[in-house]
């Protein structure tokens, strides 16, 4: 039994890193696209247009982190993860 909780756990830090790395790559990729694109001639002199601002995604609060932190620990004290990937995922989870 405790092979298949470190399997599940380790799939589910994967999978969340495998997110976060995928959200970044694509926040990163949209930026330089939009600092690449270069108005036309015509346009160069013309106001830009008024955008709406982007909506920024719900920070998540502080009880998910805080949960978040428990089920690591708990993992942890299971020996489900070592001390360096705790350390990783509690870094990540207190940054996000």
């Amino acid at each position: 039994m405790p092979g298949l909780l470190r399997g599940v756990a380790r799939t589910a830090v994967v999978a969340g890193t495998a997110t976060a790395v995928s959200n970044r790559v694509s926040r990163r990729q949209a930026g330089r696209w939009a600092h690449q694109e270069e108005p036309a001639p015509a346009q160069q002199y013309a106001p830009p247009p008024a955008q709406a601002p982007a909506a920024a995604a719900p920070a998540p609060d502080m009880s998910s982190k805080i949960e978040q932190l428990k089920e690591l620990g708990q993992l942890k004290d299971q020996g489900v993860l070592t001390e360096e990937e705790f350390a990783a995922q509690k870094s990540k989870i207190l940054n996000s």
